[in-house]
């Protein structure tokens, strides 16, 4: 999601880059473009030109800044608005929030099919993982099989689900808070029932859930797929119910993704999470100066962070540290450090979070086969081979290729490759290793 919009806006920034100054025609021309990029992506017409409108006042206005080339300004500008139509600050905080040391029973609402249960699971797993004690609740009654499925993704992810009985969802929902408060569990997760389309008697159950349950938190699971189509159940269920945050789910589809540019604005709801992926942990927080870097091509090295300390395990990483310390970085080292950035997610959401990195779906295609082929080369290697090699001679070689089914080309190719990244640890540990021009090549 998101890629056709941080291209477009790529190429309408790059075009400054070779000026020297901006004047008033080429604001206007690089305006327009903008606001054509933010349509064409499925942005709400009227927040598409407030933000258009917005950045023609800082553009043209006299705080521009001096010290700074016409793309590094209108970069700035545009990177600030971006944050400001996502949440700004306010939703940075909000991405932050701990229900720790309080009961916080919390609400998810959404139509059938926007994945409101699988996100339930997800959340429920997220807060496992911050070492709260979640529980997870189906009060949809009516849909064939939902109290199973939902029983079912508990087991996966390893978190209670309640399995009392009531005979209708307000009860149960009751039900559940107060055996929650008895073991001490919280947050409780309660998936509420959908419908195919919205209805007054939906919306009815709903609001009696939540009298009944008084949540921290009411989280409307919109899939993102469906664009302005979300915003506007957004503000429906806003307007019923009272929402206290949107989670995008299938954040990762092929859409043009301007639900995320509209709903805050329109609504005056706030994106608080977004499901990047079918996997458990595939929900991230949503954090507005990140991901205006993602459309921007800036990249987001903090979530690279955050998903490195999630998975790698500290004595793996300690491991291989000591032996770049002896100059001891081997074929072993490089195996373990290739499965580890799998663990983390796939290559190409992983590829997207790097300044600079604006690869094709081909390209990343090509990329994840490529790591299949390098990982098949290696596991076909002795542990001598892998330790020493320079043991590696012709028939060797051969043997390797044939066991791993790839050439002896893809392997000297490969070994070839393994050398320079010897030598680039080497300088890494030294820290002469030139980051800092690497970096501004990346940069937009």
């Amino acid at each position: 999601m998101l890629n056709a919009l941080t291209e477009r806006l790529g190429k309408i920034l790059g075009g400054f880059r070779s000026r020297a100054r901006l004047n008033a025609a080429e604001v206007e021309a690089g305006l327009r473009e903008i606001r054509l990029a933010l349509l064409e992506a499925d942005v709400n017409l009227k927040v598409a030109r407030g933000f258009t409108e917005r950045l023609r006042e800082r553009l043209t206005g006299e705080d521009v800044g001096r010290a700074l080339t016409p793309a590094q300004q209108i970069v700035k500008a545009v990177h600030e608005e971006l944050v400001a139509v996502l949440g700004g600050e306010e939703v940075e905080r909000l991405a932050a929030t701990s229900y720790a040391g309080r009961f916080a029973p919390i609400m998810l609402v959404g139509l059938q099919g926007s994945g409101k249960t699988t996100t339930a699971a997800k959340l429920a797993l997220r807060f496992k993982k911050e070492g709260q004690r979640p529980l997870l609740v189906a009060l949809d009654l009516q849909r064939p099989a939902a109290v199973e499925q939902l029983g079912i993704l508990a087991s996966e992810v390893k978190v209670d689900a309640f399995t009392g009985k009531a005979p209708e969802p307000v009860a149960l929902s009751r039900a559940a808070l107060e055996q929650a408060k008895k073991e001490g569990r919280s947050p409780v997760v309660m998936d509420t029932a959908g419908r195919l389309q919205i209805d007054d008697a939906l919306m009815d159950e709903l609001a009696r859930i939540k009298a009944a349950t008084e949540p921290v938190e009411v989280f409307l699971v919109a899939d993102a797929m469906t664009g302005q189509e979300a915003v506007n159940i957004a503000q429906t269920f806003h307007k019923r119910v009272g929402l206290t945050g949107v989670i995008l789910s299938k954040f990762d589809g092929d859409a043009r993704g301007g639900a995320a540019l509209s709903i805050l604005e329109t609504t005056g709801v706030p994106i608080r999470y977004v499901g990047t992926g079918e996997k458990s942990d595939a929900l991230e927080p949503f954090h507005p100066d990140r991901w205006a870097r993602r459309m921007l091509g800036m990249g987001d090295v903090l979530s690279i962070i955050e998903k490195v300390e999630e998975t790698v395990q500290a004595e793996d990483a300690e491991a291989i540290q000591r032996r770049l310390a002896k100059d001891t970085f081997t074929l072993t080292d490089f195996l373990a450090v290739v499965e580890q950035t799998q663990k983390m997610g796939p290559l190409g959401q992983m590829m997207k979070l790097l300044p600079g990195m604006r690869l094709n779906e081909d390209q990343l295609a090509l990329g994840e086969k490529e790591l299949e082929r390098v990982k098949a080369i290696v596991r076909s290697m002795t542990k001598e081979e892998r330790s020493n090699p320079s043991v590696l001679n012709a028939s060797r070689r051969k043997r390797i290729a044939l066991g791993s089914g790839t050439t002896v080309q893809d392997l000297n190719r490969f070994m070839k490759q393994f050398k320079e990244m010897q030598k680039m640890m080497k300088h890494l540990k030294k820290g002469k290793l030139p980051l800092a021009g690497l970096l501004g090549r990346l940069s937009p």
